[in-house]
């Protein structure tokens, strides 16, 4: 490991504790270390609005950290055990190329609004990237819902129930997605504020230029509080997996359904080849095991965000349990994105069986049109139930998935999903 930023003379370091100290710090900061280095670019044309760098030095030291992000995209230099973390592998860096000039970058600043800033650019990110997503998959459910009206029986408690149709399933997912996509932007505005300059949690004795770093880095305010940016650490990134395990929770519903709906005893879809796999031993076998993972998926993301939980909330002021959230959101976000990011084409290209859903179908399940006929007529509705549960099959004499369907004029039910309502939704978070 190279130098550590904090030594100081006179004390032993132990191996053994600076490797718990470091976890794998080292590795997961190469999933931050883009941000990381445009934060630091930004950091520095700060210091030379104040004069702690002359305009020389800041562009040898802009220059130098451009380079490190292309080496560090091109692999010729490698984030790695020689660096206690990304951060003093930066500074470590400008050093070794610049020397007093690299020796001057940490001015103002402390690891703890580094970490925060390079961490939030991040997240920042990966909340744009999980609205685009959820986005794409509503439109794909209206799309889908505009062109195909199949009859299908609709459940509650498993149990058959009502007549349903292909499009008001999709319908019923598009409008998920659309507020999952609107819950992701919120989330976004919330955790769109610059925690740079806040150093350690306590300001420094400069006068630093906030607004200016606050603009360069595209946030959309400033975190004005050091006390507090360091208490949002934790909490910001809380609010994201809760953004990110809503759409996990509607794709767990989803597959779920899916997983119900390719098996034999229903034999409602078929899923592109390429979503299935073949079993080991069992030749006859194709297994749903994408939709199946697709399920599990919100585990991770439950698990990340309880992780987090689990630390806080901690003493005024920075404490390093807060390291380990840095692992929490890179392995919650990656398995939720990775995840839903499949789902798009999965929906584009599974195809439904119009004969099996139709079979499925009984006479018994119009007996809810046959009492709200009688209702209508002027009869009781408690009567016209009663009436209807003991009619039997002969509530659907004269009647077909069609008609009932048509019938439905409630607000977004079988004749009047409101898809172009739904568009608009989408149309304006897009």
């Amino acid at each position: 490991m190279s130098d550590l930023l904090w030594q100081k003379s006179g004390i032993r370091i132990d191996p053994r504790i600076m490797r718990f100290l470091a976890g794998d710090d080292v590795v997961l900061d190469r999933e931050f270390f883009l941000f990381d280095i445009e934060a630091s670019k930004v950091h520095v044309e700060g210091l030379a609005r104040i004069g702690i760098v002359n305009a020389a030095e800041s562009a040898d030291l802009i220059r130098e950290l451009e380079l490190l992000g292309a080496d560090f995209r091109s692999g010729s230099f490698m984030l790695d055990e020689r660096y206690e973390d990304g951060h003093s592998a930066i500074e470590s860096r400008l050093i070794e190329r610049l020397g007093d000039a690299g020796r001057k970058i940490h001015s103002g600043r402390s690891r703890n609004d580094q970490v925060l800033v390079a961490s939030r650019l991040w997240l920042k990110s990966k909340l744009l990237e999980l609205s685009l997503v959820c986005a794409a998959v509503a439109n794909v459910c209206i799309h889908r819902a505009e062109h195909e009206v199949l009859p299908m029986p609709g459940y509650t408690h498993l149990q058959r129930a009502v007549v349903s149709s292909t499009a008001m399933w999709f319908a019923g997912f598009a409008e998920a997605f659309v507020d999952n996509a609107w819950r992701a932007r919120q989330t976004l505005d919330l955790v769109d504020a610059n925690p740079l300059g806040t150093a350690a949690g306590y300001g420094v004795n400069l006068a630093l230029d906030r607004e200016y770093t606050t603009r360069k880095l595209g946030f959309a305010r400033m975190q004005i509080s050091p006390i507090y940016t360091q208490l949002s650490r934790g909490k910001f990134e809380m609010a994201a997996l809760d953004a990110l395990g809503a759409a996990l929770l509607d794709l767990r519903r989803l597959a779920w359904d899916l997983s119900l709906f390719t098996t034999s005893e229903f034999g409602f879809v078929k899923l592109p080849p390429q979503f299935t796999t073949g079993s080991s031993i069992m030749p006859n076998k194709r297994n749903p095991d994408v939709i199946e993972l697709m399920r599990a998926s919100y585990a991770s993301v439950a698990a990340a965000r309880t992780e987090i939980e689990q630390l806080l909330s901690l003493p005024t002021g920075y404490q390093r349990d807060l390291q380990v959230s840095k692992g929490a959101i890179f392995h919650g976000f990656h398995r939720g994105l990775d995840a839903l990011a499949l789902l798009p084409d999965l929906l584009v290209q599974f195809e439904w069986n119009a004969e099996r859903m139709r079979a499925g179908i009984d006479a018994t399940m119009y007996a809810t049109d046959a009492a709200i006929e009688a209702a209508v007529a002027g009869v009781p509705f408690r009567d016209a139930y009663r009436a209807a549960a003991e009619s039997g099959d002969e509530a659907g004499q004269g009647r077909t998935p069609e008609s009932s369907l048509a019938a439905r004029t409630s607000p977004g039910s079988g004749s009047d999903l409101r898809l172009d309502e739904l568009r608009r939704r989408l149309t304006e978070l897009t």
